[in-house]
């Protein structure tokens, strides 16, 4: 995807919800969670999550695997290929 660093800074930057979606991002690099694992883990509530990710997932900076007890949801192998330039969005932003 040649517009990646548009995208990324886009979701991330452009819009009122990025630092939620950085938030579920640096969650993501640790581990997959489901959307109950990640509202509990931010303490936010479900339906914020859910479009947090569906933004996220749309715009293919993570993906989802089905499993038992509900989607399990990954980084993308795209987003993993672009993570300079999602920390270098990320300092520029001054996000912890």
């Amino acid at each position: 995807m040649p517009n990646l660093k548009r995208v990324l800074w886009y979701v991330l930057a452009g819009t009122k919800g990025g630092i939620t979606r950085i938030k579920i991002l640096n969650l993501l690099k640790d581990r997959p969670y489901n959307s109950n694992q990640l509202s509990a883990a931010m303490g936010m509530d479900y339906k914020t999550i859910q479009h947090h990710l569906r933004v996220l997932e749309e715009n293919r900076l993570i993906m989802t695997e089905e499993r038992k007890y509900g989607k399990m949801f990954f980084l993308s192998p795209l987003f993993e290929q672009s993570i300079d330039i999602f920390e270098e969005i990320v300092q520029k932003m001054k996000v912890v």
